[in-house]
């Protein structure tokens, strides 16, 4: 059987001359702090880029807060404090979170930068001379928490179980709305109605996963209305001014929006030169809660200005705490600092990745985190490196130098099977990735974990050894420490300080660390460590963890 010792160049180069590869985060409201939802959209933004990279490609990653609107106001308000001054400090724990938790951001956008205000003017003039927007009375149900209007068909009754009050409510998220009467601009939304529904037949992949694809269509086949997207400056006046009309401020999800853009260098796009920031984004990482602004919205505001629209757009399931979605007022937040801190960042990145939904919701649990660490980390990945790198009765070194050089012809079919199922290891990840689902792409990279710690126990090297059967011996340690060295490799993205130690006591060289040498033979200078293996238990590369509460 013949294995590939070729660089896999087709999926290292085969973006070589395309624009820049742009994910993006939601940018994250400054009213409350942070929660693990949170961060899990920023590991899933952070693991997107992250592999482009590992793919060779540049590849650019934005996150950030969302700093306006009344939501902002009235928790500046409750506090009594100036917006900006609430803003300051929330967006510092935003950029603290995404430094503590290992996220290779390029940009950090807050809403209130100089940059982003004359972005969003510049937005707004241009949709104004379009000829899309109009004044006009509004009057409807609206959700400060949602900051959106919701039509009479989408709004209900309910009591609630905290204080048995009645209040209106959104069906769609539970929130409270109030009725408002109010004059204001318009997007003439339902001018877009036919393009964005051709849009969606010729993009059958553009929301994933497909369910909430077909959502946003319904929706603009049978909700879709015209936008208001002003509010009177009397009523809001922390946001950017309407230009040209200081009554009214610029709608925070418009204003919100254009973040996207701003970081790529709108309005300042160089003639011929347009993509060189990375627009169109590529990846649209959102909560499935925000998926109409992204996919009914924004790309109807892009086609009025006729800007390129996102690639894709990536809307992910929540975290539940005992069956329930994670709640300030029912008090089952949890904190992803504290969470960082007990587990750490890996484990944590782990986890959210390897157990979260993109099709649906998940549940959070201590107890679960314990699990996948125990049998994926520590008894899986660990394991295998202590067997493969802390005997005595072979060098992994000369293992390696031992079957680059010969390449063996006669190999026992455990070790060829074992090839065999390896090859496809990265193709099946790279696939998975490519289908926006990085909890699979991780589940296959793990189960080369357990397949390889399966063939190590069946293969028994250390029988061969006492055996004085070297060739045996040296095949089935070359062949794990591959899968080592490939696996480590492929997990970068996923647990990138782990998978960096892993492959230093492999003794890979950082220079061998792309997409392009996770193949077989791909590697013939490692096998000897570059830091200390350690012995025992508490020295390995994911020791014991305490699990009392």
């Amino acid at each position: 059987m013949r294995f590939s010792t070729t660089p896999t160049s087709k999926l290292s180069q085969q973006h070589n001359n395309d624009k820049p590869y742009y994910v993006t985060t939601p940018i994250f409201y400054v009213n409350a702090s942070p929660h693990v939802g949170h961060l899990y959209s920023m590991l899933i933004a952070d693991v997107l880029k992250r592999w482009e990279l590992l793919k060779g490609r540049e590849a650019y990653l934005s996150t950030g807060t969302d700093e306006h609107g009344m939501k902002v106001q009235r928790a500046a308000e409750l506090q009594d404090l100036h917006p900006k001054t609430l803003c300051d400090a929330n967006a510092e724990t935003f950029k603290d979170l995404a430094k503590r938790a290992n996220i290779a951001n390029d940009y950090f956008i807050r809403t209130t930068d100089p940059e982003h205000r004359d972005a969003v003017e510049f937005f707004w003039a241009r949709l104004r001379e379009s000829g899309y927007i109009y004044e006009s009375k509004h009057e409807g149900w609206y959700c400060v928490s949602d900051e959106t209007f919701y039509p009479e068909d989408m709004v209900e009754k309910r009591v609630s179980p905290m204080t048995g009050k009645s209040f209106i409510a959104s069906i769609e998220t539970g929130n409270a709305v109030e009725w408002t009467e109010e004059k204001n601009y318009h997007f003439h939304l339902t001018a877009f109605r036919d393009r964005l529904l051709q849009f969606y037949r010729d993009n059958p992949a553009w929301v994933v996963p497909n369910q909430r694809f077909t959502e946003v269509i319904n929706w603009v086949e049978n909700n879709l209305e015209d936008l208001s997207i002003s509010r009177p400056s009397s009523r809001l006046d922390w946001g950017i001014p309407v230009p040209d009309d200081p009554s009214q401020t610029i709608y925070v999800w418009l204003d919100a929006l254009v973040n996207y853009i701003t970081t790529t260098g709108y309005p300042h796009w160089k003639a011929g030169s347009e993509h060189a920031g990375g627009w169109p984004a590529d990846v649209h990482v959102v909560g499935k809660d925000i998926i109409r602004f992204h996919c009914i919205y924004w790309p109807a505001f892009l086609m009025a200005l006729d800007l390129p629209l996102p690639k894709q757009v990536l809307s992910h399931g929540h975290w539940l705490m005992s069956k329930q979605k994670m709640s300030k007022s029912i008090g089952n937040v949890v904190n992803p600092f504290f969470a960082l801190d007990r587990w750490g960042v890996d484990t944590m990145r782990y986890f959210l990745i390897y157990s979260g939904h993109v099709s649906g919701d998940a549940e959070y649990n201590n107890t679960f985190i314990v699990e996948r660490y125990k049998k994926g980390l520590q008894g899986g990945l660990g394991n295998l490196l202590n067997r493969v790198t802390r005997s005595n009765n072979w060098s992994v070194r000369q293992a390696v130098d031992n079957l680059t050089k010969t390449r063996a012809s006669v190999l026992s079919p455990p070790v060829e099977n074992h090839m065999a199922y390896l090859e496809k290891v990265v193709e099946k990840a790279d696939s998975q990735m490519k289908e926006l689902n990085p909890s699979w792409a991780l589940q296959e990279i793990m189960e080369a974990v357990f397949e390889t710690n399966k063939f190590f126990s069946d293969a028994a090297p250390w029988e061969k050894s006492k055996e004085g059967d070297t060739a045996a011996v040296d095949q089935t340690v070359f062949l794990a420490a591959e899968s080592l060295r490939i696996v480590g490799i492929l997990l970068q993205p996923f647990i990138p300080e782990k998978a960096s130690e892993l492959l230093d006591r492999l003794g890979v060289d950082p220079n061998r660390r792309t997409l392009e040498h996770a193949v077989l033979y791909g590697d013939a200078s490692y096998g000897t460590p570059s830091v200390p293996l350690g012995t025992g238990a508490q020295s390995s590369l994911f020791p014991f963890i305490p699990v009392e509460d």
